[in-house]
């Protein structure tokens, strides 16, 4: 009777693997099952963000920090997420070529692959064989076997050629715009947008490439340093450096921001320039007393500028957002701020009764496309299209209106998008101004921008509205998110 657990086969006499043989199966087996756990992480956010709409930068972070990993493979992790979101464009359509058919067709898990295969290839200017190997091996080692010798003949195909002629290949027939959205990995109806928009708020139309540039670049990570309570220099010191336009902000050089003690503490928040800014400008229009409302607050960090101002000059401030979820943010980022703030889960445009005419200084940051901060989020190019401006203009009229009928007599409305798309922003303004009857004078914001950042208030400026002036921020102009921003002072 054979022993049952003898490894001997039944038949054809002893078989005997030497040690040596028997060690170098094991190490093969382990470098194929061997996943670097930074590739990981970057794969399934990036399924994530194909399936289910959500965000890397709210996705990555918390992975990366529950994950413990090496500076190096966070890095990697960071780069594979952020640069394949970014040239998704591009590598679909050198994809598609290789592929021999639409990326749409493909599989999530194995389209994901291929994007980052095709970063690595083309954008990280990884060695073939290893981009190749890496590939096909995260497809073994997240169980997707069938997919592997599919994804291992694409990758080969894209091997084959540099950035630059897979680049000629797929513009040969494309127009100005699709060949500029394609180099630069925007869809072609937002490359028309953003051109056309530079236009309308008085620049160049031809800045639309180094705009496009500057949407691929990663943000600066910055931080706000809320007057009165925290040390800006010293958040500074050691961490990085202070913010050119932003007397709050520090930009970090390094280091997961939300670990310092300041932004722990509630003290500090980590928020864009450009927000800080138009917060900022509102609060530098304070010409007379009176509570403060933040009409779409969340997720609260211009309300925590709004109310460390008030602190300051014992004024209330009221905070509301039609999420609940969201206003809850909102409390949280106002916890370490000694002021009377009330928090209200509500829609804006539904506060009546006691708050008409009552408020001294109002922000209306209304939803947006979101068109000035793709390089922060760089997959909402890929989900916005153009009927989304249309679809979002009822609600930013209704709130601008609404805002103007809260505010008192001589309040300040800020009407703030991050957008610069001219119909999401100056269009709305001049629109409200010549069709609701509100009786209100546009100032000059240029101006107060120059005020609260000592630049000249000719680097600010945008387009004329009625006699004043609106604020646009530019990525590629000023290094800030694409903040709009126009103030409009009701009559008395």
């Amino acid at each position: 009777m054979a022993d049952p657990h003898s490894s001997r086969p039944r038949s054809g006499g002893p078989q005997r693997r030497s040690p040596q043989g028997r060690n170098a199966q094991g190490r093969g087996r382990q470098r194929r099952s061997r996943l670097n756990p930074g590739r990981r992480i970057a794969f399934e956010v990036l399924i994530a963000v194909d399936e289910d709409d959500a965000y890397a930068n709210l996705l990555l972070p918390p992975r990366l920090s529950r994950a413990a990993l090496s500076t190096a493979d966070a890095g990697l992790a960071t780069e594979l997420t952020y640069g394949t979101l970014r040239g998704r464009g591009l590598y679909d359509a050198i994809i598609a070529r290789a592929a021999k058919r639409p990326v749409d067709d493909l599989d999530v898990p194995a389209r994901n692959a291929l994007r980052m295969g095709a970063h690595q290839l083309l954008g990280m200017r990884t060695a073939a064989h290893a981009a190749v190997n890496e590939t096909v091996g995260l497809m073994r080692a997240t169980k997707h076997m069938k997919a592997a010798g599919f994804v291992n003949a694409v990758m080969r195909r894209i091997s084959e050629r540099d950035r630059d002629t897979w680049l000629q290949i797929v513009t040969a027939d494309a127009s100005e715009d699709e060949r500029l959205g394609l180099s630069h990995s925007h869809p072609a109806w937002i490359v028309t947008a953003l051109r056309d928009s530079l236009t309308a708020h008085g620049r160049d139309a031809a800045e639309v490439t180094a705009l496009l540039e500057a949407d691929n670049a990663p943000a600066r990570v910055c931080l706000t340093a809320l007057p009165g309570l925290a040390d800006r220099e010293a958040m500074a010191e050691g961490r990085g450096e202070l913010t050119e336009l932003s007397p709050l902000g520090v930009e970090l050089s390094s280091g997961d921001p939300y670990a310092l003690p300041e932004v722990q503490a509630g003290t500090a928040r980590v928020q864009d320039e450009g927000s800080q800014l138009v917060a900022l400008a509102l609060n530098g229009t304070a010409t007379q007393p009176g509570p403060v409302l933040d009409l779409c607050a969340g997720p609260g960090g211009k309300t925590a500028i709004l109310a460390a101002a008030a602190a300051v000059s014992g004024t209330s401030v009221v905070a509301c957002d039609v999420s609940a979820h969201r206003a809850a943010l909102v409390r949280d980022s106002v916890r370490a701020i000694d002021t009377d703030i009330t928090v209200l889960s509500t829609d804006g445009r539904t506060l009546d009764g006691e708050h008409l005419g009552r408020y001294a200084r109002v922000l209306a940051d209304v939803p947006c496309t979101g068109l000035g901060a793709l390089r922060r989020r760089p997959e909402a190019r890929w989900r916005r299209s153009a009927d989304d401006i249309a679809a979002l203009q009822p609600v930013q009229r209704e709130l601008l209106t609404h805002a103007l009928t809260l505010a008192a007599p001589g309040g300040v409305v800020a009407y703030t998008t991050c957008s610069p798309h001219h119909a999401e922003t100056i269009d709305i303004v001049a629109e409200v101004l010549a069709t609701s009857g509100a009786d209100a004078d546009v100032l000059d914001a240029a101006a107060v921008m120059a005020a609260v950042t000592g630049a000249p208030a000719s680097r600010f400026a945008s387009a004329q509205i009625g006699g004043g002036r609106a604020v646009q921020l530019w990525p590629h102009a000023h290094g800030t998110d694409g903040m709009f921003l126009a103030l409009l002072r009701r009559g008395s």
